[in-house]
């Protein structure tokens, strides 16, 4: 059965911290534990250039990284704009892309107990 979900792409570095942990993994950590949303998955760029134009890219002479990392995620609509709300502070600002998107031929959902 279709259904229609957002999807979310935020973009970050490796290098980037939050509060206690790397950015990576509190975004990794608020997503499953507060809204354990449908899908998650982050990639590692190769290569990237920030908003003042400098290039990150992977190179064999250093040792020190700190690469591009794209963290995307989908889930209802409802569900995705609060997971959203939750990371508004923690992500820095314009460094996120969401779109209404089609979930095709998912499972259908349980119907909830007593219903």
């Amino acid at each position: 059965m279709d259904a229609e979900v957002m999807v979310v792409r935020i973009y970050i570095r490796e290098a980037d911290h939050g509060r206690r942990k790397t950015l990576m993994e509190e975004i990794l950590r608020a997503l499953h534990e507060q809204h354990r949303v449908q899908g998650v998955v982050v990639f590692r760029g190769i290569a990237g250039l920030d908003d003042s134009g400098e290039i990150y890219a992977a190179d064999m002479l250093r040792f020190n990284v700190d690469l591009p990392i794209v963290v995307e995620f989908f889930d209802t609509p409802e569900i995705a704009e609060a997971a959203l709300a939750l990371l508004n502070g923690l992500v820095p600002a314009g460094h996120v892309l969401s779109w209404r998107a089609t979930r095709r031929g998912g499972r259908e959902q349980a119907a909830p107990a007593g219903s």
